[in-house]
């Protein structure tokens, strides 16, 4: 079986790198990006006078 000569190597790891970089480029910029929920508006804090 022949082996491969480096500069074939060197283009594969080129296409896969390449791929790679695609990929990961695409799925960023496909997330769907989900508003922020609203803050919940603030809670009223009764204070009790308590008498001892």
């Amino acid at each position: 079986m022949p082996q491969m000569a480096p500069m074939l190597w060197l283009n594969l790891f080129i296409l896969f790198s390449s791929m790679f970089l695609i990929f990961m480029a695409v799925n960023y910029f496909t997330k769907i990006q989900s508003k922020l929920p609203l803050p919940s508006p603030p809670t009223i804090k009764t204070e009790m006078k308590w008498k001892w």
